[in-house]
């Protein structure tokens, strides 16, 4: 008898260890998945003077209350949400991005960053995405800059 309790003991503590687990990696999760057919959208607005101009207006109106005026996550909301706001300012990351990307995530939204699917129309939500690109120098801009180490 003494067997079986401790069996059952044993099965309810793994089972709640699984749990946990699963509820923290469901919910502690930085990666955001977006579907490979949306990557692979183009943009259709170009990145020029007046659509840029167009976009950083939306920017401060959107945008950089979390994101932050500069594009580092450090906007005044920022710090009331769990999940920190992107970096546009990481270079690393942005590369790694396409534009379709990037306008999926915008479009779609995921907590605490809302979806502005409704909010913003399609060209603005494009001119959005060569915005925030401009925020992040190019890596070979950025090694130029970094400092040259010394032996």
């Amino acid at each position: 008898m003494k067997h079986r309790g401790t069996l059952w003991r044993s099965g309810l503590l793994l089972a709640a260890s699984l749990g946990l687990v699963l509820w923290a990696g469901a919910h502690g999760k930085k990666e955001w998945p977006v579907p490979e057919e949306a990557k692979k959208v183009t943009n259709p607005v170009p990145a020029n003077e007046t659509t840029l101009k167009t976009a950083k207006d939306i920017y401060a109106e959107y945008c950089a209350q979390c994101h932050g005026d500069t594009g580092k996550g450090d906007g005044t909301e920022a710090a009331m949400y769990k999940t920190k706001p992107a970096d546009f300012t990481d270079a690393h990351m942005m590369s790694e991005m396409t534009d379709g990307e990037i306008y999926y995530k915008m479009t779609e939204g995921r907590r605490p960053m809302p979806s502005f699917k409704k909010t913003l129309t399609e060209e603005q939500r494009w001119m959005l995405v060569n915005y925030v690109k401009t925020f992040a120098a190019k890596p070979a801009e950025a090694e130029k800059k970094a400092p040259a180490h010394k032996h």
